[in-house]
């Protein structure tokens, strides 16, 4: 991609600081001291939670548990800045996003307020609850943020799906769920998936899911057309990557059967498919896949 010129985002938040051990967490514990050493027992039990503390990073670390971490004195790489080339082709894929659906918003009669993207390392706490990296990229829409561990590119290259536009495509379909978020969709088919059997909310997730894709293709189509950003070849990373993500080639590898059934991003085929949609029309009336896949 031809990326380097690119306007920086303003929307990232760079987590990768926190330390889940810093800050003076054992304070409260300490706190109920009196009350527990009464016992050889409570002894040993004070133990094991500070064990835990000192392990696991800290109980209000784990879900449910309390506030993040606060940041550390350490200061990583920012965006933007020489040897963190990664964050910043982030910075501008995602400013590059703004640009585009900021224009899209406009053209409807709308205003799109841009998401922050989230940068963290290994663990993350958002709005939607707990997470570690293994879960890969997602978007909380109770916070309105993306979160990414910019690990996921190494995994990208593990699917068989390497190149920066494979990564460009992950990012912006993130911004698609943001896209969808503003729209009021996300809210309807998560009411809907509520009120379902578990095969059709299922459904439900794959159409939101490919939707993002379809959106994650409209924006490639503007920055291709109007930013000249794909070189060639990038529109092949993108379509490997949409494709290693499918579903059924990644029960595959996990050596499950595929079960179309248990679907919640949609197939390799079908997510190609609306990338492309996306990406040759540039029109984001041509991404109903609610209404393209009612029938099926």
């Amino acid at each position: 991609m031809r990326w380097r010129q690119g306007r920086r985002s303003e929307n990232i938040e760079d987590r990768r600081g926190q330390s889940p051990r810093s800050g003076n967490r054992l304070g409260n514990l300490f706190a109920l001291a009196p009350l527990l050493l009464r016992s050889k027992k409570a002894w040993l039990i004070l133990g094991v939670i500070v064990a835990i503390y000192y392990f696991s990073g800290g109980l209000e670390y784990l879900p449910g548990g309390g506030q993040p971490p606060p940041l550390s004195t350490e200061q990583p790489g920012q965006p933007g800045t020489p040897g963190d080339e990664v964050a910043d082709f982030v910075s501008v894929v995602l400013a590059d996003t703004e640009d585009t659906w900021d224009q899209l918003f406009q053209t409807a009669g709308l205003q799109y307020q841009p998401p922050k993207l989230v940068l963290y390392h290994d663990t993350v706490r958002s709005a939607c609850g707990f997470n570690t990296a293994a879960v890969g990229p997602f978007y909380c829409p109770d916070d309105s943020k993306i979160y990414l561990d910019l690990d996921f590119l190494s995994d990208l290259k593990q699917l068989d799906a390497p190149g920066d536009f494979a990564f460009g495509y992950v990012i912006a379909h993130e911004v698609g769920h943001h896209v969808q978020n503003q729209l009021g969709t996300t809210q309807k088919v998560q009411q809907a998936r509520l009120q379902s059997d578990k095969a059709t909310a299922n459904r439900l997730s794959v159409m939101l899911e490919l939707q993002a894709d379809c959106f994650a293709g409209v924006w490639a189509y503007y920055a291709n057309r109007d930013r000249q950003m794909l070189e060639p070849g990038d529109l092949e990373e993108g379509l490997a990557a949409a494709s290693a993500v499918g579903d059924d080639r990644l029960q595959k590898r996990t050596g499950r059967a595929v079960s179309p059934d248990a679907f919640t991003h949609g197939s390799a085929k079908q997510r190609v498919y609306w990338f492309k949609q996306g990406f040759n029309s540039g029109d984001v009336t041509k991404c109903n896949t609610f209404a393209a896949l009612a029938g099926q």
